[in-house]
This record gives C-alpha cells, sequence and structure tokens, in this order.
C-alpha cells in the first residue's frame, strides 16, 4: 500500500516537474520574440525578430506600442498583425512558410501558421543616418532602419522542445529583413521592409510566390469601446492595381474618428538580375521567365468553406491563393470587398520559374497610410471614390519613387543618364532632401509663446541637385480646442508666418529681417545658437497651442523635384502660455474657479478633465482638502513639469517629449488619490514652497 502511494506520489511530482518545464519554455519561447516600434515618422509602426509585423496588443491596450499608427499619436491603427509568406513546389508538393496567418491573439508561441524563428538571443538591430541619433551609422539607408534575420528551417522554437504546430516541410529559407522610415514630410507616412530571400536547403523550389498576408484594420483606439469580432468587422477594402496595393478603410466603426487608409503596397521582387513586376513585363519575358503577375485576395477571417472569400486552410489552398488573385474587375467582387466585415488580405508576385540552393531573391513592401478624403458619404463604396483616393494615390506613388531611387524608368536596370552619385550600379532607396530642420527653442509664458531657431537649414545640399537651394521657413499652429477633436492636429496645424528668400518667383520674398536676432542668442546647458525668435502672444492660458516649425527648398524643375519641406514631426511642439516658476507664495490661483464639469477644454470622460493652479513656485508641494480637512491628492510640482501624472495629457497632447510648459503652472484631473470623482462644493488648497518652506492657502468651487 505505502508502495502505490508513493508510486501515486512519485508519478504527481514528475507531472509537475513537466508542467513546470513546459510553461517555462513557453515563457522562454515568447521571451526570445521581440518587437520594436519605428517612430522617426509620423506613423508609428511594430516589426518583430520572427518576422511579424503589427502590435495586436494595442487593441485591448490604448497605451501599448503603436501598430500601424498615422498619423502618430493619434490613436488611429491600421493593422492587426501581418507576415511574409514563401510559397513554392518542393519535390512537386505545394508548400508555403507563413510569417502569420488569421489568428485571434496574434503570435504565440507554436502557433500554427508562424514559421518564421530568429535563433536565440537574436533582436532587431537599429541604425540611423541622423548623425544626432544614437544609432547612427554609415550603413543606415534611412532615418532610421531595423535589420534582423529569420528562418522557416525551425519545426521547434529555439532553445526549446516546443513544435509549431503544422509546419513540417519547412522551405528552408532564411530571411534577411531591413526596414526603412523617414521624417520627411513627403516620406512619413510609410515603413519599406525589405527582404532578401535565400534558398539554404538542398531542393530546387519550383514556381515560387513571394507574398505578404495582413489583418488591415482601421480603427481609433482611443475612441473604440468594442472588443472581438464587433471591433473587427467595420472595415472594407480594395485594391489599386496601378499601385499594386491592397487597402482598408474604417466604414462605420469610428465615425469622424478615422477617416484613413491603410494599404499593403508590393514595391518590387528581383530575382536574377531582372525585376519581376508587371510594368516589367516585356523585359522579363525576353529573359525567357513567365509573365509576372501581382495577385491580391480578401478573405472572412478564418471562414474556410464556402465562396471565393474562403480562409485558406492548408499550404495546397493557401499556394492556390498566391498563385490566383480575385478579379477587380468584377463589379461584384468590387462591390462586396467594399461592405463592412471582418476580412484580411494577401497580395503577392510572382511566379519565379525556380529558386536553386543558395540562390536569393530580393522582395520588398511598403505599409503605407493616408487620411481618406471625405465625400460626404457616411458607410458603402460611396466612401471610397477616387477622390477619396487622392491623398492614398499621392502617398503610394512616393513609396514606389523611393524603392526605385535611381530606378528612374522602373525597369530594375541602371540606364544611361541615372547613375546620380556615380558609382555605377543601380542604387535604390534615394530620395531627394528637404533642408535640415532647424533645431528650435520653445519659451512658454503668459498670454506668449516665443519661439527660437538656428540658421543650419540654409547650409543644407541637396544630394541629388547637388545644389545648396535652401528658400525659407514656416511655421504652422493649431487653432485652439482643436485638440478634442482632431486626432491629426499636426498635418491640419494652419499656416501662420512663412519668411523666405527674396529676388524669386517663390513665395513672399519677404526676406527674414524681421525675425533676425542683432547677436544670437544661448541658453543654458544649451550649446545652440539661436539666429531667429518669433513671438506670438495674445494667447489664453492653459490652452494647447501646436506649432510645427520647418524649412522649405526651392526645388528643381530640371529634375522634376517639387519644392520640399523639412518634416513637421520633428519640430512639432505642444505648448501652453501660462505663469512662470516663482520664489515664494505669492499670488497662487486656480482657473477656471468655479469649476463646471465640464470645463470647454475637458475630454468625454471623468478621466480626461483638468483643473490648473497657476502662479506656484518653482519647487512646492500642493495639497488639496474638504472643507472638513480630509486630504482628497497630493500634487508634486516643479519647474520641468510636463503633465506626465493626468491622462488627459496622454490623450490629447501627444509625446511628452514635445510637450513646453511655462513652469509655474500645474493641471489637477479634479479625481481623489483613488481615481474618484469629487463631488460639488468648495474645497481647500495649500502650497508649500519646497525652498523656502513658505506655504499658501486658498480655495476653489466644483460646480456640476
Amino acid at each position: 500500500m505505502a508502495f502505490i502511494i508513493l508510486q501515486r506520489f512519485m508519478r504527481k511530482w514528475v507531472q509537475a516537474i513537466l508542467l513546470f518545464v513546459f510553461l517555462s519554455q513557453i515563457a522562454f519561447a515568447q521571451s526570445s520574440f521581440k518587437r520594436q516600434t519605428a517612430t522617426v515618422g509620423n506613423m508609428g509602426f511594430s516589426l518583430s525578430n520572427f518576422g511579424t509585423i503589427g502590435n495586436p496588443l494595442i487593441v485591448s491596450n490604448p497605451n501599448n506600442d503603436p501598430s500601424m499608427e498615422y498619423p502618430i499619436n493619434s490613436g488611429i491603427e491600421h493593422l492587426f498583425e501581418g507576415g511574409l509568406w514563401i510559397g513554392a513546389y518542393l519535390n512537386g508538393q505545394k508548400t508555403v512558410s507563413t510569417g502569420a496567418i488569421d489568428a485571434s491573439g496574434g503570435y504565440i508561441a507554436g502557433a500554427g501558421g508562424f514559421e518564421y524563428c530568429a535563433p536565440v538571443g537574436t533582436d532587431l538591430i537599429k541604425r540611423s543616418t541622423l548623425t544626432n541619433s544614437d544609432n547612427y551609422s554609415v550603413d543606415a539607408v534611412s532615418h532610421e532602419d531595423f535589420i534582423c534575420d529569420f528562418s522557416d528551417q525551425y519545426t521547434i522554437i529555439p532553445g526549446t522542445t516546443i513544435p509549431i504546430t503544422d509546419h513540417t516541410l519547412p522551405l528552408g529559407a532564411s530571411v534577411h529583413m531591413e526596414s526603412y522610415a523617414w521624417n520627411y514630410s513627403f516620406a512619413d507616412y510609410f515603413v519599406i521592409c525589405n527582404y532578401t530571400i535565400t534558398n539554404t536547403s538542398a531542393n530546387v523550389w519550383d514556381s515560387v510566390w513571394i507574398g505578404f498576408w495582413t489583418d488591415l484594420v482601421v480603427r481609433n483606439v482611443n475612441v473604440a469601446t468594442d472588443n472581438g469580432a464587433a471591433y473587427f468587422n467595420k472595415g472594407a477594402g480594395g485594391f489599386i492595381d496601378s499601385c499594386q496595393a491592397v487597402y482598408a478603410f474604417d466604414v462605420n466603426g469610428d465615425p469622424g474618428y478615422t477617416n484613413s487608409y491603410g494599404a499593403t503596397q508590393i514595391l518590387g521582387l528581383t530575382w536574377r538580375d531582372v525585376l519581376f513586376m508587371p510594368s516589367n513585363a516585356p523585359n522579363v519575358i525576353s529573359a525567357g521567365y513567365p509573365e509576372p503577375k501581382v495577385n491580391a485576395n480578401f478573405w472572412v477571417f478564418k471562414q474556410f468553406t464556402g465562396t471565393q472569400y474562403n480562409s485558406p486552410a492548408d499550404d495546397l489552398e493557401r499556394y492556390d491563393k498566391m498563385k490566383t488573385g480575385l478579379n477587380f474587375n468584377d463589379e461584384v467582387v468590387k462591390e462586396t470587398i467594399q461592405t463592412p466585415s471582418n476580412r484580411t488580405q494577401l497580395i503577392s508576385v510572382g511566379p519565379l520559374k525556380e529558386m536553386q540552393p543558395g540562390e536569393t531573391a530580393e522582395f520588398a513592401v511598403a505599409f503605407v497610410c493616408a487620411r481618406q478624403k471625405e465625400t460626404g458619404a457616411t458607410t458603402g463604396p460611396e466612401m471610397d471614390t477616387p477622390f477619396a483616393q487622392t491623398e492614398l494615390i499621392e502617398h503610394l506613388g512616393w513609396a514606389k519613387r523611393t524603392y526605385n531611387g535611381e530606378d528612374l524608368n522602373g525597369n530594375g536596370a541602371l540606364d544611361s543618364g541615372e547613375d546620380l552619385n556615380a558609382n555605377a550600379q543601380l542604387d535604390r532607396y534615394i530620395l531627394p532632401e528637404p533642408p535640415q530642420a532647424p533645431k528650435v527653442k520653445v519659451v512658454s509664458t503668459e498670454n506668449k509663446v516665443e519661439l527660437y531657431w538656428d540658421k543650419k537649414a540654409e547650409f543644407s545640399i541637396d544630394p541629388i541637385s547637388k545644389e545648396a537651394d535652401f528658400e525659407g521657413y514656416r511655421i504652422y499652429r493649431s487653432v485652439v480646442g482643436e485638440d478634442l477633436s482632431n486626432p491629426d492636429i499636426i498635418n491640419s496645424a494652419a499656416l501662420l508666418q512663412q519668411w523666405d528668400l527674396p529676388g524669386n518667383p517663390i513665395g513672399f520674398n519677404n526676406g527674414t529681417a524681421t525675425i533676425a536676432l542683432d547677436n544670437p542668442v544661448k541658453f543654458e546647458g544649451d550649446t545652440t545658437s539661436y539666429h531667429y525668435r518669433f513671438t506670438n502672444d495674445g494667447l489664453l492660458n492653459g490652452w494647447q497651442y501646436v506649432y510645427v516649425i520647418t524649412a522649405f527648398d526651392r526645388g528643381d524643375e530640371n529634375l522634376n523635384i517639387s519644392s520640399l519641406e523639412s518634416s513637421k514631426t520633428v519640430n512639432t511642439f505642444r505648448v501652453w502660455p501660462g505663469t512662470a516658476g516663482v520664489s515664494g507664495t505669492g499670488d497662487i490661483g486656480v482657473y477656471p474657479n468655479p469649476y463646471r464639469l465640464s470645463a470647454a477644454w475637458d475630454g468625454p470622460t471623468p478621466f480626461t478633465r483638468k483643473i490648473i493652479f497657476s502662479k506656484l513656485p518653482k519647487r512646492c508641494t500642493i495639497t488639496i482638502y474638504t472643507l472638513s480637512g480630509d486630504i482628497i491628492t497630493t500634487l508634486n510640482h516643479d519647474e520641468s513639469y510636463n503633465g506626465n501624472d493626468i491622462r488627459w495629457y496622454s490623450d490629447y497632447a501627444g509625446n511628452e517629449n514635445q510637450r513646453v510648459f511655462s513652469g509655474g503652472e500645474h493641471a489637477w484631473d479634479i479625481l481623489s488619490e483613488s481615481n474618484q470623482t469629487i463631488t460639488q462644493g468648495i474645497y481647500m488648497f495649500s502650497v508649500k514652497d519646497l525652498s523656502t518652506g513658505q506655504t499658501k492657502t486658498g480655495t476653489f468651487t466644483v460646480l456640476k
């Protein structure tokens, strides 16, 4: 009997050990999955070292890293998840290696369809062409590169014993990925991923198709309140054959809070020095290869049976989807895709006749966002007209132009007159450059904002025209109160002032004399010499004003380059005029007083309200009491206050590094320490100057 009891104990002990080992391996596998986010431009875009793109966590947590957010800090997301697909015949059998497929929770270690892995201990490497970046590298291609290597050769997640579900026939593909992002105003709305795909197996891949699967979903995560299928079934989309792009938009999810497109665009597939794209079909055919095609598919999420819109259930069906797209000349197809539903997308290009062991192909794809121009319609195909797509077409055009680089005619070869840098090879990812963004210092004071900037933009040399083509400066500013209703407040800011060089037909010819300082100024702790100053007064204390400062050039008609402007995101400042920090406790104020629920600048929830204490000491403690002396909350203030202690600023004021306060004001969200809403009535406050020890008291009133 004792032996039997011991056996049972040992069995349970072994089971517990095995369960612990299994859970430890799951945790290890998840920790090997690394995600990084490109944020240098006006689009926040997530990538992983396992070959997925997007951040599915954003759906349930708006404060998570962006997935494919545009404009950045707006809450407008365009992607759940996506991944690279490679399809081929392997020893006569259709095989597709997938980076991601329809999956409700996104990437999970060992889940079927997530068939690429990185070796243990690898992460995404970051580099930049920006000389002031911590990741500056002479090898960088863009303002923000991410680089990683992954492969489909693993059937078990590296470092574990966890098998990848249904991944029994890998192609043996090794993939080197590089992503590129820029902050230029004409290129800050896309990220390009360039994949170098190598057949590292001992087998020939026949009839190869390469593509990208995405779950494009356009919703505003700051506004959306639905979950599950209800979050995803509000979208529609289409295929733009001239741009080789699939796209999605929000039909009836967040009316008025999205008005945006998200798109996946195939830029090029190069194999054996031939560009396999429909636009280059004559050259491909003359080289003895099959005519290249781009196919686009939409299917209903995890609907595995039924119509041509069914989700592929296995490699045979996935390969057939890659090989055969929907017929978008069919009006029924176009209308079906433009009705709201939970659809995912696949866009693919091919076929490559074969890839021998050791052979390599390069595949480039862009992820592009754009504003959807309003047509007056609120649902259905009427929302998605050629006029509505105006900006999307423009943005897809710039992504393609960026990829082409020196390949001006798009034939994949370096022709006469195309070698702009005289190195005798075809260089892609070459953009004309606007002037450098000026270095800016913003000073907020009572009812006034001062902007200072340097003159380094005036010495910029365009890498294509080789000329110093600086023309002038622009300052944009938002309208008071617009922060509550406009998620694209940066691009919507109106031109406030412009100064440009005299003596030419461009701009106002007003020069810079009115803003030039007699002597450059410097600020404490800052070595920059500021040569210009613009003062904007008559402002309202406590309200947010968004300022954008750019430099622009005159373009080059001979090279068909229009005037280019430096990045708006680099020099965007969210400024609150107000009182400066003082010494001692003088005439401390509270506004609005009385406070009425809700004030004009408040958001729609109890967590997005604010009342402001003004004329505060540079370092102080603010304590708020009931009339009976019970402490409601305590606020710690110093001159570097940036609003990160209440939700209003995280929802409506973007990145905290862009915020500028006056130093003597502090906002309170009218919530207790336990985040409870206070009742109407009269409240007391005390302010203690931490430098002098002096204390000042006062009262304010809250009304409903």
